[in-house]
This record gives C-alpha cells, sequence and structure tokens, in this order.
C-alpha cells in the first residue's frame, strides 16, 4: 500500500519539467525517476525502465507525443499515460485517447488537476477531465457526422495545425524531421479530404472551427 507511484515526464522545456516534479512531489506518494527532453528519448527509456505513469507532452522537438505514444503503448501496452499540453482539450484530446493515452491534461489546469490525473490513471482507470467530457458528450449527442478535419490521420491533421499556424512546408519539414515531399503528401491528402484548394482556405476552416488560437 506504500509503494511509490514511479513517473517519468517528457517535456523539451526543463523548467516546465521542474515545475511539474514540484507539484508531483508534494503528494507524499509521487516520485519522478525519469525524465526525457525528445520523443526518442522517452521512447528508449521507456524500453528500460520500471515506471508506472507516463506524462507526455504533445509537442516534442523530434516528432509528435501522439506518435511517440504509439510507438510506447506497443512496447508497454499496459503503461498509465497521461498527455499534457498547451493545446485546449478540443483540439487534440479525443486523438490521444484513440491512440491510447489514459487521460489528457492542458497544461494551464496541470497543476490543480495533475495529482488527481495522476492517482486515476496509476489505478488502470480513464482520467477524463470536464471539459473532455463535454466533448464526449457532444459526440455522442450529435448526429453522427464527423467534421471535415475528424477524417484526417494524425500526422494529416498535425500538418494542418502547423499551416494555419503560417509555416511552410519546408519549415514543417523541418519541425517533424520528415522530407518536403512527404509534407507535401500529407497537405494533399488532407486537401482533398477536406474538400480544399489551397492554404488559405485550409486557414481560414481552422481559425473558423477554432482549431488555432
Amino acid at each position: 500500500m506504500d509503494k511509490k507511484i514511479n513517473i517519468m515526464i517528457v517535456d523539451d522545456h526543463a523548467i516546465l519539467r521542474a515545475g511539474l516534479k514540484q507539484v508531483l512531489s508534494e503528494a507524499g506518494d509521487i516520485e519522478v525517476i525519469a525524465e526525457a527532453g525528445t520523443a526518442n528519448e522517452a521512447i528508449k527509456q521507456c524500453r528500460t525502465l520500471d515506471i508506472d505513469v507516463l506524462l507526455l507532452d504533445i509537442s516534442l522537438p523530434d516528432r509528435s507525443g501522439i506518435e511517440a505514444l504509439q510507438y510506447i503503448k506497443k512496447d508497454n501496452p499496459h503503461l498509465a499515460v497521461l498527455m499534457l499540453s498547451m493545446h485546449r482539450e478540443d483540439q487534440y484530446a479525443l486523438r490521444a485517447l484513440k491512440a491510447g493515452a489514459s487521460g489528457y491534461l492542458c497544461k494551464q489546469s496541470a497543476s490543480d488537476e495533475l495529482v488527481d490525473a495522476v492517482h486515476t490513471i496509476a489505478k488502470g482507470k480513464k482520467y477524463i477531465s470536464s471539459a473532455v467530457a463535454e466533448i464526449l458528450a457532444n459526440q455522442v449527442s450529435g448526429d453522427g457526422e464527423k467534421a471535415l478535419h475528424e477524417t484526417l490521420s494524425n500526422r494529416e491533421y498535425e500538418t494542418l495545425m502547423l499551416i494555419a499556424s503560417g509555416l511552410s512546408v519546408g519549415e514543417i519539414a523541418d519541425k517533424l524531421s520528415l522530407s518536403v515531399k512527404t509534407i507535401s503528401m500529407y497537405r494533399t491528402r488532407l486537401l482533398e479530404k477536406m474538400q480544399l484548394k489551397h492554404n488559405a482556405e485550409l486557414t481560414h476552416y481552422a481559425i473558423k472551427n477554432n482549431l488555432v488560437d
């Protein structure tokens, strides 16, 4: 009963990691035993470390947290993973949960909800914040038709968000460590799926649907 919950924090900002450690240390029964600043470091360490809960940032410098999550869950299918993000719940929460996350938490509310979220998912349960619960309820009560952006793959959706944020194909390729040709392919696919013609229409759609701030 007195076993501590072993945690690993994955975020590329050292100051934020320190803040999360401080919040968790005050719980008494939680111990941060490892940290990582990139997705690849996290994937590698998760193969050897005995951790109970992984706190995983959704925006990492080498690949997205959702992509890292999929790799990690292949090796550790029962690992409890709490996704942390600066993005609002309606932008990434459902994608994270579908990819295998046990919960999703906005960084703005992390200090208030983090300890409860860790305790919840460490018990094998899902942590659903009130904001995520509202999104799920709206989906259930809806007419069943998906919004166009919900038909995109995770990579296509990520490309959409980055284009809407003003990045060029070349800049996105650098950020995601992929080729320009690959990003161009994602862009072509998402434009076709969303029945749009160019980046301006794509950006307008993202703003209209509150996908970007």
